[in-house]
């Protein structure tokens, strides 16, 4: 082990690019811990510690850098920074200081650092019913380019289970044989770099198509921005997805929740509904672990309550 002379905030450009090639961390990931040691070095500053060194960082520093957290109030809504937010800045400190051992940089140990444990809560998820998913797919105006690329949007999401980073990542070259195909099985880069089919029903597909007719340009994604400054990159974002999302359910009367990620639910829940076991769901949502798709049971637990309810005969025994 050796001591380093360079400062901690100067170590960090190089923390990123480790993280990046040595971890293989997704790029969110690298951008968040960036974002959450910005306010490490914030507070370094503050304090008149920017140049202080790896090893010369204390429990001490660790516990007033804590205090400042929780004292910290939101910039845009002046409320203090919640527990769990507080405990993200502390894992990305945490995670610095197992870079710094690992490149045998003496430090303070990473497990100086303990996060705070709170009560777990039941995770539950938002969905839509049929009623309100066919709302909203009949929102937008398909006469027009936008909206026909709109719908084409909404109906994919709803289809699939997509994520919405891999809806965005879609591009043209992948659908160019599917004029005399009724359905269409694709593989698509998933959460933490894991390849999965997803499936486009007829009725997604069939909007697709129609989009795709009135797409003259050589552009590469699938779906596109036809309103971008010149020389931007004409992708639709993951930011302008859920705007697009968000548009609809307000223009339908859908719950004002309603994002990308509950169609991906409403995807589920519907064919939980039908009796598909989770099994078969996390791979379609393609779940690493089955506790991941565990948050759905709540549709087949309401199910069998209401079957319970309607059709038990407890209910005509004599008391």
């Amino acid at each position: 082990m050796k001591k380093s002379n360079t400062p901690v905030i100067k170590h960090i450009p190089d923390f990123l690019d480790y993280c990046e090639v040595e971890k293989g961390l997704a790029e969110n990931t690298q951008k968040n811990y960036d974002r959450y040691l910005k306010k490490f070095v914030l507070w370094l500053k503050k304090i008149n510690k920017e140049n202080i060194k790896p090893h010369q960082i204390t429990s001490d520093d660790i516990w007033k850098y804590r205090l400042y957290l929780s004292r910290f109030p939101n910039p845009k809504t002046g409320k203090i920074l919640k527990k769990i937010s507080q405990n993200y800045y502390l894992i990305a400190l945490r995670v610095l200081l197992s870079y710094f051992s690992s490149k045998d940089i003496v430090c303070l140990p990473a497990d100086k650092i303990a996060l705070p444990k709170e009560a777990r809560k039941e995770k539950t998820v938002k969905f839509l019913n049929l009623e309100q998913i066919e709302k909203l797919l009949l929102a937008p105006d398909t006469k027009i380019n936008i909206g026909l690329r709109d719908k084409a949007i909404l109906e994919a999401l709803f289809s699939t289970g997509l994520r919405i980073a891999e809806l965005t990542a879609l591009n043209q070259e992948q659908f160019v044989n599917i004029k005399d195909k009724k359905d269409l099985e694709l593989s698509v880069i998933g959460k933490g770099e894991y390849p999965r089919t997803v499936y486009f029903s007829e009725r997604a597909l069939n909007w697709i198509k129609k989009y795709l007719e009135i797409r003259k340009d050589k552009e590469k994604p699938l779906f596109i921005n036809y309103r971008s400054r010149k020389n931007a990159d004409i992708r639709l974002t993951s930011r302008s997805i859920e705007r697009i999302v968000k548009k609809y359910a307000i223009s339908s009367g859908v719950p004002i929740f309603t994002s990308p990620h509950t169609l991906r639910h409403s995807m589920a829940t519907d064919l939980l509904g039908k009796g598909v076991d989770l099994r078969t769901i996390q791979e379609f949502l393609g779940h690493r672990s089955i506790s991941s798709t565990q948050v759905y049971t709540h549709v087949t637990n309401k199910r069998l309550r209401d079957i319970h309810r309607k059709f038990h005969s407890g209910k005509e025994l004599k008391e």
